[in-house]
């Protein structure tokens, strides 16, 4: 089995602070996750998180004008410089304080950022197809010129659209205008009269206009004029370089919210359009100068916290942290282009589902959220859950999701119908942490820490069928084995137990292990079990003889970071040193595990030896990343981190404190945690074995083999070389030959050319001789090909041709290949629904030139119909005329 796994990408969290931005086409939004960066692709409905992670939350993002680099800065002002195409980093650069604004200017010559009070002007550093001279800069960041005359925090930066000057806005409630460069008569001005701090500020398209909003609601319109006493005063025939000309305040509107408050707002200059964003979850849009409020709705339960607009201005964003939440909505059309909303609450556990096409997680808001992997979207949301969600697991045929919860029920979800259609309780009220599915889908089990008792339902029917009794301690895990009738179950009294549920005794086999039982899992052929304690240790057991057959200490493996309260080193604390989730492999080769620490471990199971670790997180914005930690951030108080400096904000509203009396949620709208602990609370092996995916704190992290193109040769010597291949394909049409060389080269193009060169009549022939060794690659390229290829027929005949030569290898090797002829047989189905499709719109067509070829018959020059890609062609001439035509199938008309 791989193990190369790499970071993928990241589902479960979509916003969580800073600003959010749209690309220059609209087509792409980027959105800060913790210390990552998801791009949204809101045209094909995609998702993907760039690779690079920060040390901190990002706070700050800015792309340039072309939208080939973009620049994240995290709350210590590390700034991360990334080529977005190829979505690699190519700078690090520190700030050496914390940034509050940044945007790039029009041009895409210069960048400013606010540092506190003040403001500084950046180059763009130059990329070689963005030089017209071809020079580049090799210094990446320099330095333009700094301001500093703000009394406060710089909150927003805006460029006016010739890039010579900028706005900026301050919680000192001014707003101050800046040049770039030194502009003759002009001097940096002041707009001052807001009576709370200025939010935005923006130059409207032909610069003859500033509108400033403040935090209280009130906009302001500024225009370079001169004082109304003054123009009056014509008699005196003053001169106009003696009128007083500055910018004023020619017109005050008010946004009338009543308590709420604006959180933030952004402008579109071709259009004057103004949108702000209220902290009661209002969004207002209006048309400038005239004030007129074109739109108010209300999109969430909380602040919203950033908007922007789309280039084109059809298009808004809104960021919502306080629940995750990520809107983009078409104000014209009144309609979402994007709704998505991650957990709020930290996820308990995750399942794939059969087809290994989507990820289910369950969290302790009481949501079931279903992803599609592939898109990385929320696709739905339950919530008829009353209480956390504990625990997922799903039926191995069908479209049936099992949860349990803390609210006393176990559910079962059809994902056909996205509906509810069966509710498991006991007699007494129960609060259920695990369970586990009969793989025939008949039988539902599910354990509590309050009952030492499983419990076991019909699915069929939705009555309690047994109570099956034997521990002594609450029940931690539970697990059904694939070939179905045997359940095994841990405890925290120390045992694992095999329960033959079936039988006529249902008697169980206890497995006597020396700490708690944490988790169990069953190997994909039922013969071996593995059980995780709370010392550390992994066990694995026999399934038929219920004996211990090896083990394995996993303490020093996933013992690594140190939280902030800890007052031992990171070696010496026992938190950390176990496993709460392990799973096997598809090919039962290796087990997975991880618990409450920043490791993921992959171990072989049957060498027992440590083959990866992977780094869930290096964000410093959680507690327990580090390996040290530094002195200097402890106080007397405690650990700096820790302290409560809510009641020293200088905002009313941010010194309010809104948690629950007594409450310890980990990070949700009830009681906020600074500095949340890293950890994995659940862990999965895709059916495909091709990924898996582990929820942690930061969200839902999937780490697949990597897909890059890779000289991976198989079976190679010296006399193979692409030209060797080339010469046997075009010189001596020997294609098996030619095949079996491109497979031995292991090169996709060269197999594709290979592929697509056999003739239609050979290809028989060719797989009928093509040595077994070959057949699982040639059925993964096929496949391959299947999907993306546009020769229908040409694939059809290559998996006809490997089903009939070579189908008793493939049904006996079918669990090897179930990848690949799942893909194939999706494949099929869509050329299937493609081809009808296809008659269906043609067929009306057909008979309309069917109809007209009958009225306009002529018989000197009969009439030919050809349909060729889908599209119908007629001309005039006879069958015997068209035989030299090979493209076009010809059918004369009567």
């Amino acid at each position: 089995m791989k193990t190369d796994f790499k970071f993928s990408n990241l589902l479960g969290t979509v916003y969580c602070q800073g600003n959010l931005l749209f690309s220059p086409d609209g087509t792409h939004l980027f959105s800060p996750v913790g210390n990552r960066v998801t791009v949204f692709n809101l045209v094909e409905n995609k998702s993907y998180t760039l690779p690079f992670a920060h040390r901190k939350n990002i706070s700050r993002i800015g792309l340039t004008p072309r939208g080939n680099l973009l620049l994240s800065i995290d709350e210590d002002g590390q700034a991360i410089l990334t080529n977005v195409l190829r979505r690699v980093p190519i700078y690090h650069f520190s700030f050496k304080s914390e940034v509050t604004a940044l945007a790039f200017s029009p041009s895409g010559k210069h960048f400013a950022v606010g540092l506190g009070r003040r403001t500084e002007v950046w180059h763009v550093p130059s990329t070689p197809d963005s030089s017209a001279e071809g020079d580049l800069e090799f210094a990446p960041f320099v330095k333009h010129h700094s301001h500093a005359g703000h009394f406060d925090t710089v909150r927003n930066i805006e460029w006016s659209s010739d890039s010579r000057f900028f706005l900026t806005t301050s919680k000192d409630l001014t707003a101050r205008i800046w040049s770039v460069d030194a502009e003759e008569d002009f001097t940096p001005t002041v707009l001052t009269g807001h009576k709370q701090a200025v939010i935005g500020a923006w130059f409207s398209e032909d610069q003859e206009t500033i509108y400033t909003v403040s935090k209280d609601g009130a906009v302001f319109t500024w225009k370079f004029v001169a004082p109304i006493n003054q123009i009056e005063e014509d008699d005196k025939m003053r001169d106009d370089d003696e009128l007083d000309m500055r910018w004023r305040i020619v017109e005050r509107h008010y946004f009338m919210q009543g308590s709420a408050h604006v959180r933030c707002a952004a402008f579109h200059p071709s259009s004057n359009l103004l949108v702000a964003g209220f902290s009661d979850g209002i969004f207002g849009l209006y048309e400038m100068p005239d004030f007129n409020n074109i739109h108010k709705l209300s999109i969430s339960q909380n602040d919203i916290d950033f908007v922007t607009i789309n280039k084109s201005g059809e298009w808004l964003a809104f960021g919502a942290s306080k629940l995750g939440q990520l809107l983009v909505w078409e104000w014209q059309s009144e309609s979402y282009i994007l709704k998505q909303q991650g957990h709020f609450d930290s996820m308990n556990a995750l399942v794939y589902s059969p087809d290994g096409q989507r990820i289910v997680t369950c969290a302790d808001d009481g949501k079931i959220k279903v992803w599609d992997v592939e898109s990385g979207f929320c696709i739905v949301t339950f919530t008829e859950h009353s209480g956390a969600v504990t625990a997922c697991e799903f039926a191995k045929k069908g479209n049936v999701l099992f949860t349990a919860s803390l609210d006393g029920s176990v559910r079962a979800w059809d994902l056909i119908r996205y509906r509810n259609f069966r509710t498991f309780t006991a007699p007494t009220r129960l609060s259920f942490t695990s369970m586990a599915v009969d793989p025939s889908g008949e039988v539902v089990a599910a354990g509590s820490l309050d009952s030492f008792d499983i419990h076991i339902w019909s699915v069929q029917t939705g009555q309690l069928l047994d109570r099956m009794a034997g521990h002594e301690g609450p029940i931690s895990s539970l697990a059904f084995a694939p070939n179905g009738g045997t359940l095994v179950s841990g405890s925290w009294d120390r045992t694992a137990r095999i329960w033959s549920i079936f039988g006529r005794t249902q008697t169980s086999e206890p497995l006597q292990l020396q700490a708690d039982v944490v988790a169990v899992a069953v190997r994909p052929d039922s013969l071996q079990i593995a059980v995780a304690t709370l010392d550390g240790q992994l066990t694995f057991w026999s399934m038929s003889e219920a004996e211990q057959v090896a083990g394995l200490d996993g303490r020093r493996d996933v013992s690594g970071g140190r939280k902030v309260t800890d007052r031992r080193t990171a070696a010496n604390v026992s938190g950390t040193k176990s496993f709460n989730s392990i799973s096997y492999s598809m090919d039962g080769s290796c087990l997975i595990a991880g618990g409450n620490s920043k490791y993921i471990c992959l171990y072989s199971v049957t060498t027992m030896v440590l083959l990866k670790k992977f780094t869930v997180s290096v964000n410093l914005s959680l507690s327990g990343t580090q390996e040290f930690l530094s002195s200097k951030m402890l106080t007397e108080a405690g650990a700096m981190g820790l302290l409560d400096d809510q009641g020293e904000a200088s905002d009313r509203e941010d010194r309010r404190d809104d948690s629950l009396p007594g409450a310890k949620s980990r990070g949700g709208p009830w009681g906020k945690k600074k500095l949340p602990e890293v950890r994995v609370t659940d862990i999965g092996f895709s059916p495909t074995g091709m990924a898996f995916c582990a929820a942690s704190t930061e969200g839902l992290l999937i780490y697949s083999l990597d897909n890059m193109l890779q000289f991976d040769p198989f079976d190679l010597n010296i006399e193979i070389t692409p030209a060797s291949t080339i010469n046997v394909l075009e010189g001596e049409r020997d294609y098996l030959k030619a095949l079996v060389m491109a497979f031995r080269l292991n090169e996709s193009g060269l197999i594709k050319r290979v592929f697509q060169a056999v003739p239609p009549r050979d290809i028989g022939l060719v797989v009928a001789d093509v040595p077994t060794v070959y057949v699982s690659r040639l059925l993964r390229f096929v496949a391959a090909e299947t999907e993306t290829s546009p020769h229908m027929e040409f694939c059809l005949l290559w998996i006809k041709a490997l089903v009939d030569k070579h189908g008793a290898w493939l049904t006996a090797n079918r669990g090897k290949l179930d990848v690949e002829l799942r893909v194939v047989s999706r494949a099929v189905s869509r050329m299937k629904d493609d081809i009808r499709r296809l008659a269906d719109e043609n067929v009306y067509m057909v008979d309309y030139l069917l109809g007209q070829a009958g009225k306009n018959a002529d018989k000197s020059a009969p009439k030919l119909v050809a349909v060729k890609d889908g599209k119908v062609n007629v001309r005039e001439g006879s069958a015997e005329e068209s035989d030299d035509d090979d493209d076009d199938e010809w059918i004369g008309l009567d």
